[in-house]
């Protein structure tokens, strides 16, 4: 409990509650949310000495499908606000842990349970040593098409569900589609739609108009941080409006909000931006060598995803105390995996695919033949981390009840169902 607080120092004092109350929800919404915790837990753990750049909050509900700005579909990790140098093994652990937590949550066999995690590490195993004998190049660029995975998988009722979810995202403009959810016209100047407490302006006008201009100073420093080119495509655009956005589970409280631009011809475009506070890995590996959190977020994001946002940048608060943030596209035709309808088959094929994206994402700043050669050619490395996840998991559910116990004796305050 101790460190869940300490994490949520410095976020917004009437949203810290809304967090609380979604981590109290179940074992598997207190492990999204606890980040801190594990970093901490992992800190006593044996490690190899081997660092990459990790994501650090490596739970399989960080993966799913985007576009790219080729305008394909492909599968990769798609959050990066703990990314930071840190033990390569890190990131496994939570992955395969969430396997665990995640089949419990829906009622799996135990045997389920641990086999869900078994295949997801094995399936990082047998990639990094596919990845130690292709060309480096032939390794970097390579990319997973989410619609050949969808294709390849056992289940055909959930194969047509994601098959018609993929076709969804491809067939309009995701910006277009989320105007028509988030925002309105009035008159001439299109505006966020107030959804409280999770979408919001300022309720107080004189305020909410030095937020307005605080976002266009912001937004000057967020296109500066761009390549050149990318200014040049935000030219086509205007500031229309900012609201403040809860998102996640363990994001809720933090600074995020959602900013509405609009083209010289009406098309919208939203960009999200987040606050980049210092990451859960730092206090056990060290600062990672950026001076902004933005530009660390940003960093690692465009590392190990096989191809970034086009709009990813950074930017700095223009009041006391400063904050850092990172800007990226709200949604770009974002497929995220439906873990509660999946059955085990389900969930030990998309264990391959995540341990699959893992290890591509970890070869980009680790050395794939050392690490596949750690790893070896047999099942050992499997069970050692599957033992560990259910562990873990049992560790798991002591901590989701040490938080249900602090709300029941009000040490916190916990808002539900929001």
């Amino acid at each position: 409990m101790e460190l869940l607080i300490a994490n949520s120092a410095g976020r917004l004092s009437e949203l810290v509650p809304i967090r609380y109350g979604r981590m109290m929800s179940s074992p598997f919404a207190f492990y999204r949310g606890a980040a801190a915790v594990m970093a901490h837990d992992l800190s006593f753990t044996a490690n190899t000495g081997m660092h990459v750049v990790a994501c650090g909050d490596c739970h399989l509900v960080n993966f799913g499908g985007f576009a790219t700005p080729e305008r394909q579909l492909v599968f990769d990790i798609n959050d990066f606000d703990e990314a930071s140098v840190a033990p390569w093994e890190w990131d496994l652990r939570r992955l395969a842990a969430s396997f665990v937590i995640a089949g419990r949550a829906n009622g799996f066999k135990a045997a389920d349970c641990r086999q869900a995690a078994w295949q997801a590490v094995r399936s990082y195993r047998e990639n990094m040593t596919r990845y130690a004998e292709m060309p480096v190049l032939d390794a970097y660029y390579e990319t997973i098409d989410l619609s050949k995975l969808v294709a390849a998988g056992t289940d055909d009722e959930l194969k047509r569900l994601n098959q018609k979810r993929i076709r969804k995202a491809l067939a309009e403009s995701a910006h277009i589609k989320e105007f028509t959810k988030l925002a309105y016209r009035q008159g001439e100047q299109p505006r966020i739609r107030d959804e409280p407490p999770l979408i919001f302006h300022n309720a107080d006008m004189q305020q909410q108009a030095a937020m307005h201009a605080d976002a266009e100073k912001m937004v000057a420093d967020y296109v500066a941080s761009l390549a050149p080119e990318r200014r040049i495509l935000m030219q086509r655009y205007r500031f229309a409006d900012v609201a403040m956005k809860v998102v996640g589970v363990g994001s809720v409280g933090t600074y995020c909000g959602v900013a509405l631009f609009v083209s010289g011809n009406g098309d919208p475009l939203f960009l999200q931006f987040k606050e980049a506070r210092p990451s859960v890995l730092e206090p056990y590996c060290g600062r990672a060598p950026f001076k902004h959190h933005g530009e660390r977020v940003v960093f690692g994001q465009r590392l190990m995803q096989a191809a970034a946002d086009a709009f990813l940048g950074w930017t700095t608060g223009t009041r006391q105390p400063q904050r850092h943030y990172y800007v990226r596209q709200l949604r770009d035709a974002k497929i995220k995996p439906m873990v509660e309808l999946m059955n085990p088959a389900n969930l030990i094929d998309y264990a391959q695919s995540c341990g699959w994206a893992l290890a591509r994402a970890h070869k980009r700043s680790g050395d794939a033949v050392v690490l596949s050669a750690y790893m070896g050619s047999s099942a050992v490395f499997e069970d050692a981390m599957a033992a560990f996840a259910v562990c873990y998991a049992d560790q798991n559910e002591r901590d989701h009840a040490a938080l249900v116990a602090a709300v029941r004796a009000g040490r916190i305050e916990a808002r539900v169902g929001i």
